[in-house]
């Protein structure tokens, strides 16, 4: 009876922490804020998305209240802007602020931002900030007085996966839960074991297993996410890069799968050469 306990209280413990992990690091780094923004920040610093989001950013400023004799003044200096706009001091931190304004409009447990209009989808870039910054560099050099505007959204992504940011922003904080569960259930099955290394060996396989079942889902994600087109060169572009850190960054997770379950394999080798060596041990 006590083998058979251990053996269920095991495998329920390997498939609670198969889905608590990837549920911790989705929380973790897409459903809380100050994860994504630390995530998708590095996405800031690469020149080609730089330059094509300041131009898209910039192209978004109205200019209607310019009189028409000064069109070709402003001109150059919205091309300036443009070309300029990520060398600003300002910059970083109004890349900040877009990625803040951005995932509290993609998630519903966060309050939008007041004035916030319009339908999203499940990452959409509310570049306000970069256009500010712009419309502020703007009127310095101009002397212009130009308003700047309280959203300007780039939709990264299809509108029905709105639905899936509902999901994640609900489900994605059990997965602590289900861990606290996962560690319940190895520890009952330690305690009720007549040979605790064999608990350790399934555990360790377990968690060798799963690395490999993580490292593979994540592919196949990755790959549904980039296949989707967006219609918009800066969101493909920024779709690219962070995919591309998620997956690089969840991959830290697996790697550390992979290391703690081989650490429970060798811990549960030894442990059994080391029972058997002892005459009448059980355990």
């Amino acid at each position: 009876m006590r083998t058979f306990v251990s053996a269920v209280a095991t495998v329920l413990g390997v498939l609670l922490a198969a889905v608590a992990v990837p549920a911790i690091w989705l929380d973790r780094n897409l459903v809380q804020e100050d994860g994504f923004v630390e995530l998708a920040a590095p996405l800031g610093k690469n020149p080609e998305f730089q330059q094509q989001l300041a131009t898209a950013a910039v192209g978004t400023i109205d200019t209607s209240a310019v009189p028409g004799f000064l069109e070709d003044l402003v001109q150059p200096v919205l091309e300036d802007a443009a070309t300029s706009l990520a060398g600003l001091p300002g910059y970083p931190a109004a890349w900040e602020e877009t990625l803040r304004k951005s995932h509290r409009l993609s998630f519903p447990q966060a309050p939008a931002d007041p004035g916030a209009t319009g339908s999203v989808s499940s990452l959409t870039l509310d570049v306000a900030p970069l256009v500010a910054l712009g419309v502020e560099e703007i009127s310095r050099a101009t002397r212009l007085p130009l308003d700047p505007p309280g959203e300007t959204l780039i939709n990264v992504g299809q509108p029905e996966q709105r639905e899936w940011t509902e999901r994640l922003a609900t489900y994605a904080p059990m997965g602590y839960m289900l861990a606290a569960g996962s560690g319940i259930a190895f520890l009952l099955a330690l305690v009720a074991a007549r040979r605790r290394w064999t608990v350790l060996m399934a555990a360790g396989l377990g968690g060798l297993a799963l690395a490999g079942l993580w490292a593979l889902g994540a592919q196949i994600g990755s790959a549904r996410a980039l296949a989707t087109d967006t219609g918009n060169e800066v969101a493909n572009l920024f779709r690219n890069e962070f995919v591309a850190a998620a997956t690089a960054d969840f991959t830290r997770w697996t790697v550390a799968a992979a290391i703690a379950g081989g650490v429970l394999v060798v811990l549960g080798t030894v442990a059994g050469i080391a029972s058997r060596r002892r005459p009448g041990a059980t355990r």
